[in-house]
C-alpha cells in the first residue's frame, strides 16, 4: 500500500474507532478511571441506576479537581453514544444494564498496559512461540513419515525426562524464570474480557448482516432454505464454530477439572505471595471468568440465532421487505421531482399525523396484579417458651461482645498495668475470632494510646478453628476501661 491509502486507512480508523475516541476525549482520563472502577471486571454487567448512582458518588470527589458539569445520567448518555457502554434489557427485572463496549475495553487495556508496560521479550514467550511453530509445522505436515519421527522424538524426550526425575533429577523453575511465566498467564487473563466482548460484538455484526442479505438479496432463498431446514446460520459462521470448540473444551468436566487444579497448585507456590492482590484474585478466579464469559456469549449466540428463525418463521421479512420497496420507490420518484420541487416548498396537501405521543416502550409497565397481593392473612403465634443461651449465642454471633472485652482488658491491666492488645490476646484469647481482635483495637483507639512507629503480631484462631494473625500498629492499654 502507499503511504497515501494507508493515511487514508488510518484516518477512517481514527473518525470511527471508539477506542481512539475514548483516548483523545476531553475527560479521558476520568473516563477510563470511572469505567474501569465499575465496569472493568470480566464480564462486568450493572444496572444502569446502580450505575449512575456509583457514577454520581465518584463525580462528587471529582470535581474538587476536574470541571465535570453534567450529572451520572448525562454522562453515560454521552458515553453511550460515543460507543463507550452498550445498552441492553436486563433479562431478571425491567429496566436496563450497561457495559462495556468492545472498543472500550481495548481503550483501557491499552492504558493499562502504558501505565505498567511489560517486557515484550521474555525467555517464556520465546518458548511458547517456538512450540508453537513447531507443532504447527507437525500438524500441517501431509508427509506420514516425518510427523512418526517427530511423535518418536518427542516420545523419546518424555522418556528420558521420566529416567530423570525417577533418578531424582528434578528442574524446578527459579523464582525470576516463575514470575515471568505467572506474568505471561496473567497477560493473556487480562485480555480475556476484551475478546469475549470481541466476539459478542462480532456475532451482532453477523446477525444484522444475516438480516440484511434476507432483505436486500432479490433471491434470499439459500439463507431461507437453511433456516427452513433448522441450520443456524450464526452458529454454523466461521466465528460460531471457532467460539463452540472452546466453549466445548469449558464444558468438558475432566479438562475443567484439570485446569482448576493445576491453578490450586500454582496458587499454593511461595513466589505467588509476592504478586500483587489484584494479580493473585485474578488467578482465583480464571476458571470461573472463563465460565462465565462463555456462557454470556452463549447466550447471545443462542439468543440470535432463535430470532433469526423467529425472523423468518413469523414472516416478518416479508413486511420488511415490502416497507423497503415502497421507501426505494418512494425515493426513485424524489430524485426527479426534486428538479422542479425544491423541498422545503409548501404543497396543496394536508396529511393528518397521529397525536400519540411518541417514546420508548421500555417506558411501558405491565400491571401485575400480584404486586398488590399482601398475602394471607398473618395467624397469631402460640407462646412457646424462649432458650435463653441459644438467644445469646444468636448474639455474640452478630455482634461484638464488648462487655466481655472490656473485663479481659481490665483483668489484664489491674495485674499487668500498661499492656497492648497482642498481651491481652495472650492470656485471654479472642473467643469470637477476627471480631473479638477487631473490637479490643476499637477499644484500644477509644481508650487507650495508639503508637504508630511500631508494630505488632497478633494472633487469634478464627471460627472454623484456622490459627490467623495479622501485624498491626502498637495500640496500648493504658488504664482500666470504665
Amino acid at each position: 500500500m502507499s503511504a497515501l491509502a494507508t493515511a487514508l486507512a488510518y484516518r477512517r480508523l481514527v473518525e470511527q474507532s471508539a477506542a481512539l475516541r475514548l483516548l483523545r476525549a476531553d475527560h479521558a482520563p476520568v473516563i477510563a478511571a470511572v469505567l474501569a472502577e465499575h465496569l472493568g471486571a470480566p464480564g462486568a454487567r450493572m444496572a444502569a441506576d446502580d450505575l449512575y448512582e456509583l457514577v454520581d458518588a465518584d463525580l462528587e470527589v471529582l470535581r474538587d479537581h476536574v470541571d465535570l458539569p453534567q450529572n451520572a445520567r448525562g454522562y453515560c448518555d454521552d458515553w453511550r453514544s460515543a460507543g463507550f457502554l452498550v445498552r441492553r434489557p436486563a433479562a431478571e427485572a425491567r429496566g436496563e444494564t450497561l457495559e462495556l463496549s468492545p472498543d472500550a475495553v481495548v481503550a483501557l487495556r491499552m492504558l493499562a498496559q502504558l501505565e505498567a508496560p511489560r517486557s515484550a521479550i521474555t525467555q517464556s514467550r520465546l518458548v511458547n512461540l517456538a512450540q508453537a511453530v513447531r507443532q504447527l509445522a507437525i500438524d500441517t505436515d501431509p508427509d506420514v513419515s516425518r510427523r512418526l519421527d517427530a511423535l518418536r522424538a518427542e516420545r523419546q524426550q518424555i522418556d528420558e525426562q521420566i529416567a530423570r526425575v525417577a533418578a531424582g533429577e528434578v528442574d524446578v523453575l527459579n523464582e525470576r524464570q516463575t514470575r515471568e511465566r505467572l506474568q505471561e498467564v496473567l497477560l493473556q487473563a487480562r485480555d480475556l474480557p476484551g475478546d469475549f466482548a470481541g466476539v459478542r460484538a462480532r456475532f451482532e455484526e453477523l446477525n444484522h448482516q444475516l438480516r440484511a442479505s434476507i432483505l436486500d438479496s432479490d433471491d434470499p432463498g439459500s439463507v431461507l432454505d437453511d433456516v427452513f431446514r433448522g441450520v443456524d446460520l450464526i452458529e454454523s459462521s466461521d466465528e460460531g464454530q471457532t467460539f463452540s470448540a472452546f466453549s466445548a473444551l469449558l464444558r468438558d468436566a475432566e479438562r475443567s477439572s484439570e485446569l482448576e487444579s493445576d491453578l490450586a497448585a500454582v496458587l499454593d507456590r511461595a513466589v505467588v505471595d509476592m504478586l500483587e492482590p489484584a494479580s493473585r484474585r485474578a488467578l482465583r478466579s480464571l476458571v470461573r471468568d472463563l465460565k462465565r464469559g462463555s456462557r454470556e456469549v452463549h447466550g447471545v449466540l443462542t439468543e440470535f440465532a432463535r430470532g433469526l428463525r423467529r425472523y423468518v418463521f413469523s414472516q416478518e421479512f416479508q413486511r420488511d421487505r415490502a416497507l423497503r420497496d415502497a421507501v426505494q420507490e418512494a425515493l426513485a420518484a424524489a430524485v426527479p421531482a426534486s428538479r422542479h420541487l425544491k423541498p422545503y416548498a409548501a404543497l396543496d396537501r394536508e396529511l393528518e399525523l397521529s397525536t400519540l405521543r411518541m417514546a420508548s416502550v421500555g417506558e411501558i409497565a405491565v400491571h401485575d396484579p400480584t404486586e398488590f397481593d399482601t398475602g394471607a392473612t398473618l395467624a397469631a403465634a402460640e407462646p412457646a417458651e424462649v432458650d435463653l443461651a441459644a438467644l445469646a449465642a444468636i448474639a455474640r454471633e452478630s455482634e461484638i461482645d464488648f462487655v466481655e472485652l472490656i473485663d479481659n482488658v481490665n483483668a489484664v491491666v489491674d495485674s499487668q498495668g500498661e499492656v497492648t492488645v497482642a498481651g491481652v490476646l495472650a492470656v485471654a484469647p479472642a473467643t469470637q475470632g477476627l471480631a473479638s481482635v477487631v473490637g479490643l483495637l476499637s477499644l484500644a483507639m477509644a481508650h487507650g494510646q495508639v503508637r504508630s512507629d511500631v508494630t505488632e503480631l497478633l494472633a487469634w484462631t478464627g471460627a472454623d478453628g484456622v490459627p490467623r494473625a495479622a501485624e498491626v500498629i502498637t495500640h496500648v492499654f493504658t488504664r482500666r476501661i470504665a
